[in-house]
This record gives C-alpha cells, structure tokens and sequence, in this order.
C-alpha cells in the first residue's frame, strides 16, 4: 500500500473518530483555534478557495495537502462533494505528517 492510499485510510479513520471539520467557513473560524493543523484541499478547487486557504494557512501556521482530488477526499470520508478538511487531532497530524514526509 502507498502513502497516498494510506493517507486516505488515516482521513477516513479520523472522519469516523470525529477529529475533522468540514466546510470552507468551519474550516476557517476551527484554525483560528486549533493551529498547526492539516488541511486537506482539493486540486481540482476553485481559485478563490484555493487563495483563501493558502492565506489563511499561512496566518495560522497550517499545513496544506492538495495532492487529492474531490472525489478522492469525499470517497475516503465517506460524504460527497467535499473539497476540504480540516484535521483537529494532533495524533492524527502526527501521523499524516509521518506519511508526506516518508
């Protein structure tokens, strides 16, 4: 198994334990209090979302992963037409991290 389908796996098991947020504006007001976090952001996302994002990221020290396309991040949650997610966890950051970087 690659590290790309063992990030999906760890999403969707994060998903189920209740440690990611949903939603551009969830997203959004949940980094304010929980920096350093791991944003998942579709490729395939619109450039205004895109922007926002990578602003914000860099304001509240996050991490970005927009290797994943729509389908990929809603297939491996378990929802439909999600184009990001916020990871809250800092077991689960630990471990995402531990995959980009090996």
């Amino acid at each position: 198994m690659d590290n790309s389908q063992k990030i999906l796996n760890l999403l969707g098991l994060a998903t189920r334990a209740r440690k990611v947020v949903l939603g551009q504006e969830f997203v959004i007001k949940e980094l304010a209090r929980n920096p350093k976090s791991i944003i998942f952001l579709a490729n395939d996302s619109g450039n205004n979302l895109t922007k926002k994002i990578n602003n914000k990221a860099k304001t509240y020290n996050a991490i970005v992963i927009d290797k994943f396309n729509t389908t990929e991040i809603s297939k491996a949650i378990g929802k439909q037409n999600r184009k990001i997610v916020l990871v809250i966890d800092k077991g689960f950051i630990q471990k995402f991290l531990e995959y980009v970087n090996s």
